[in-house]
């Protein structure tokens, strides 16, 4: 997975440098057009908000110890994955050319779908499914769903007009980045893989 992704950022890097070079890709992966940088630092600021407000929320709520465990690699994985994401959920799942109610009425319903493929109310093991309801699982679902806005709010906000995933890159990889730091800090980064 770690190689498709990357394969899928050389892709959208490739339509990126042809857009700015003025010879855009007429099939060019959506959102590979350039940002300001106050447009990337303040995507990066809103995904670390979130991710000191979730680490807030899950020590006020004595939740913390409930976090899963990940590996390094799983956390390398997880920086790669967020471009594939982006692309898919801020790039493809929307609808941008039909009004702000059209767009903004696809943004909630891809969030909810981008929540739910969150394993965090529901887990896969050993061929079943099964239920993971509890405090930290709807704390952690609601975590998810509020980084999902923040992306999309970054991808359509006034500061980035030319709607790039630049800054939904920077935002998803600042959340993740954090995340990963607090899981190393609060003991659950164990092993290589």
């Amino acid at each position: 997975m770690m190689v498709v992704g990357l394969y899928v950022a050389k892709l959208w890097a490739d339509d990126y440098r042809a857009q700015r070079l003025g010879q855009p890709n007429p099939h060019a992966l959506p959102g590979a057009t350039p940002a300001t940088a106050t447009a990337i630092l303040i995507a990066m600021a809103g995904g670390g908000i979130i991710v000191g407000t979730e680490t807030w929320g899950e020590l006020a709520l004595g939740i913390a110890d409930k976090q899963s465990k990940i590996t390094v690699l799983f956390a390398a994985y997880t920086l790669v994955a967020a471009v594939i994401e982006e692309i898919i959920f801020r790039g493809y799942i929307v609808i941008e050319k039909r009004g702000n109610f059209a767009r903004w009425t696809s943004v909630f319903a891809a969030s909810i779908l981008f929540t739910a493929l969150h394993p965090f109310l529901w887990q896969w093991s050993g061929g079943h499914l099964t239920w993971t309801i509890g405090s930290k699982g709807w704390f952690s679902t609601a975590a998810v769903f509020v980084s999902s806005l923040w992306f999309y709010f970054v991808r359509f906000a006034r500061f980035n007009p030319g709607h790039s995933l630049l800054p939904c890159f920077a935002a998803h990889a600042s959340k993740n980045i954090g995340v990963i730091l607090i899981k190393a800090a609060q003991g659950f980064l164990v092993g290589w893989w």
